[in-house]
């Protein structure tokens, strides 16, 4: 049965609706030999349908995996200031797939790949509350910053509360150690904190931190649901496990 263009690329996992059509109006959906329009519709299998000039993959062939992403990289398929791309570290991966999400371009750590439209989007819709685990090296009035941080935080006219703030290292910002005469100075420090926030918004643990008075120094996420970075290298990625998948569609 027919079904319009935008659905069909949404469907088989290249992009949402709305993206899709941006990507009809540049002209890179091809449909029989023709630029495809809004609204057009087409039959996968009878009608020949090209992205950039690759064919859309058939519905079984998902893939999923995770990368490190290392800072300096920006997270979008290509980018028109010519700086480099989470795409330019997952060749070899076979098919086409998009990342699940964003992490923005000083932002380390794992970062999800898929072509299965329905599962990108468990994983990123709000109603599924999907945790996601950062570290962040914070400056600041720490102690205060936690405080803040475990209260409801008014963000670009959402509320957002952390899930939980854990305080894992803590040094001074005149003491690497954090001490002076053998008491930790808690006021004005460096501290890493790690924050677990079930929602994405973009950059949204920064602005919660700087609402909280911290600065973010460095920003890795570690974690989505159960599935953990753990050793895999910085500009390495590799499938995810079938437990691992199977995890985050609970």
């Amino acid at each position: 049965m027919p079904e319009r263009i935008s659905k069909l690329l949404s469907s088989h996992g290249l992009a949402s609706r709305r993206e899709a059509e941006r990507m009809i109006l540049a002209g890179r959906v091809i449909v029989n030999g023709i630029p495809a329009k809004i609204g057009q519709s087409a039959q996968y299998g009878i009608d020949v349908i090209e992205v950039d000039g690759v064919p859309l993959a058939p519905l079984s062939d998902f893939v999923y995996i995770m990368l490190n992403k290392p800072r300096g990289y920006v997270t979008t398929m290509r980018d028109d200031r010519g700086r480099k791309t989470v795409m330019d570290l997952i060749e070899g991966v076979g098919l086409r797939v998009y990342p699940i999400g964003r992490l923005d371009i000083n932002t380390s750590g794992l970062l999800l790949f898929t072509n299965d439209g329905q599962y990108a989007n468990k994983i990123t819709h709000p109603s599924y509350m999907v945790h996601k685990t950062y570290e962040a090296t914070v400056s600041g009035d720490v102690l205060k910053g936690i405080d803040l941080l475990n209260q409801p935080i008014d963000i670009d006219g959402h509320l957002i509360q952390a899930v939980s703030v854990e305080r894992v290292d803590l040094a001074s910002k005149h003491n690497p150690q954090g001490r002076s005469n053998g008491i930790v100075n808690t006021n004005r420090s460096i501290a890493t904190l790690m924050v677990t926030v079930n929602e994405g918004r973009n950059r949204q643990l920064r602005k919660m931190c700087s609402h909280a008075g911290l600065l973010v120094r460095r920003l890795k996420r570690i974690s989505i649901g159960d599935v953990s970075l753990g050793s895999l290298e910085a500009g390495r990625w590799r499938h995810l496990t079938i437990v691992e998948k199977r995890s985050l569609e609970s």
